[in-house]
């Protein structure tokens, strides 16, 4: 027998087709009686930054900058997919009453993806995926094939069609 499927996990990556995925993932919260955890995942900053930020700042001082960064972007992230939320589900209880929470954090997206999606107690996980030219339809996304290797639990991977409109984070 197939389990219920209660909870949804969509991470974004806030690219084009991040739209396009939550569509998906409001379909499926609706077909089966689910909630929605939305999620984005910000990566640490690069090592290069960091060599840098060593050389010419005190610890302290780097630290506090550091966390002041860390801060900032999840505020204004957090705040970019609420207005998201807002224009794709154009206010309608049936679907908005669907999201839980929305979620975003820093570290290695695939990682995180699986981490949270254990921890919100998700059944299942929607992704939207993006291919570059010729290799759009041979190959995933490294992070929805890093998820796909890792997880146990029925993932969803959504590609944007070809000629596709979608509103991206940009517009908003």
């Amino acid at each position: 027998m197939i389990p219920k499927i209660n909870k949804f996990l969509y991470a974004t990556d806030l690219s084009d087709n991040s739209a396009y995925a939550f569509r998906y993932a409001i379909n499926s919260a609706l077909k089966h009686d689910a909630a929605i955890i939305i999620l984005h995942v910000f990566e640490h900053a690069s090592m290069t930054n960091r060599a840098v930020m060593d050389l010419y700042l005190d610890e302290d001082f780097r630290n506090r900058i550091y966390n002041e960064r860390v801060t900032d972007t999840i505020d204004r992230i957090r705040k970019r997919l609420k207005i998201f939320c807002d224009k794709e589900l154009n206010g309608d209880p049936k679907y908005a009453n669907k999201v839980d929470s929305i979620e975003v954090c820093e570290g290695f997206p695939a990682e995180q993806i699986l981490r949270k999606a254990d921890e919100f107690s998700c059944d299942a996980i929607v992704m939207g995926t993006h291919g570059k030219d010729f290799v759009r339809h041979a190959f995933l996304g490294s992070t929805a094939k890093r998820v796909l290797r890792r997880t146990r639990k029925p993932v969803f991977i959504i590609p944007l069609p070809k000629g596709e409109t979608d509103i991206t984070f940009h517009d908003l």
